[in-house]
């Protein structure tokens, strides 16, 4: 007969040892559900409302997103696309003006400026151009265009990925807005930030955020 084997006993520091930041997986999966659902919610939320420049209804004004500069003085190649598929509308009668909304807020870096300029060299008249300096992000743009432009309804313009966001925030405004896209292929990198950026415009709405700079209303 073999002798008995000792017992052998773990440690107590040893026993049911719980993985590292455990307490933070639960919290983690909720909220990466939370932005996962309202990043869907924005997506499709107006998806409709994208078309075709030949099949969206004529509005007073096309609202154009700024895209960033190539030079002081030049639209990026994203800001470009913009502001043709502007022109493009205009010329095709379903807006009267183009609101040109970008970031004025740095001394050599002048959207707006820019924008009217890359217009006119398309033949736009000036008197149907009005820039917004204050338009520094999107949530910006919308809530400006409405509250000191009195814009009440506009097409919006600007790249697709950008278009469901764009939409989201300015009919939650109360800007009644259809979307265009511009000719552009997203990256990942822009979808990806889109995804992110979309639960955060529904929380701007949400909380009746205040743009940046309010100033006064527009003549």
């Amino acid at each position: 007969m073999s002798a008995a084997q000792p017992t052998v006993r773990p440690r107590s520091g040893q026993l049911h040892r719980a993985p590292p930041f455990r307490w933070l997986i639960r919290p983690f999966i909720a909220a990466a559900g939370v932005i996962l659902l309202t990043s869907t919610y924005v997506r499709f939320r107006y998806q409709g409302r994208i078309r075709d420049p030949s099949n969206v209804p004529a509005a007073p004004v096309a609202l154009v997103f700024g895209a960033g500069l190539a030079s002081r003085t030049e639209p990026s190649k994203m800001l470009a696309e913009r502001v043709n598929t502007a022109v493009e509308l205009y010329r095709s009668g379903k807006v009267q003006r183009l609101l040109l909304s970008g970031d004025n807020s740095e001394r050599h870096h002048d959207e707006t400026k820019a924008m009217r300029q890359y217009a006119q060299s398309r033949g736009i008249p000036a008197e149907s151009l009005l820039r917004d300096f204050g338009g520094v992000s999107t949530y910006d743009s919308c809530y400006r265009a409405k509250a000191v432009f009195g814009v009440q309804r506009a097409i919006l313009v600007t790249q697709e990925f950008h278009l469901p966001r764009a939409l989201f925030i300015a009919n939650s405004l109360g800007l009644e807005s259809y979307g265009v896209p511009a000719k552009s292929s997203a990256s990942l990198s822009s979808e990806i930030r889109e995804f992110f950026a979309r639960p955060v415009a529904l929380a701007l709405v949400a909380f009746h955020s205040r743009p940046r700079f309010e100033g006064e209303k527009a003549p």
